[in-house]
């Protein structure tokens, strides 16, 4: 919840941090992609400690051997709590898509809440965005139901889906 104002700030420290690995360490961390995420701390790891950024995606990917689970799949189920225009800026569900768009399985993504800007998401291997809240609700309230809120959306997508290869045979 930093303002405007302090936010300049922080970039303007950020910045000069840098300048300073850049000129003692020899090492240019400023324009390394995910480097200033959690207030430096990943150019920190960098520079002193010689460290390699990679998104948590990729290494829970490998971590949980995921290539191997999809390739095989008829369909991916995955989900955020939101999914908007940012998901597509390394989130799960993107790190996930593009695996089943390899292997041209499909992908629907469940989510608490849907961004009006969401639709980008599709570009990236998500076939279907589904919300798990069927109706507004405060957060206090869809958080104590929100195992019986993901079965049911995860049951109204099967129930989609039996629907459509039903209209096939006609």
């Amino acid at each position: 919840g930093a303002t405007p104002e302090i936010i300049e700030e922080l970039d303007e420290s950020l910045a000069y941090f840098a300048e300073i690995i850049k000129r003692d360490l020899n090492k240019d961390i400023k324009d390394i992609p995910g480097a200033g995420a959690a207030g430096g701390l990943g150019a920190s790891l960098m520079a002193f400690l010689n460290a390699e950024l990679r998104p948590g995606i990729e290494i829970m990917i490998e971590i949980v051997k995921l290539e191997q689970a999809i390739k095989d799949a008829d369909l991916v189920i995955t989900g955020e709590g939101k999914i908007d225009s940012q998901t597509i800026y390394g989130k799960a569900p993107i790190g996930v898509a593009k695996i089943a768009k390899k292997y041209n399985v499909p992908v629907i993504a469940v989510a608490a809440i849907i961004g009006d800007d969401a639709d980008v998401v599709h570009q990236y291997g998500i076939n279907t965005l589904i919300s798990v809240t069927g109706t507004p609700m405060r957060l206090d309230e869809s958080l104590p139901n929100k195992v019986s809120l993901i079965k049911n959306s995860i049951k109204q997508s099967m129930m989609a889906i039996k629907t459509g290869k039903e209209l096939k045979k006609n």
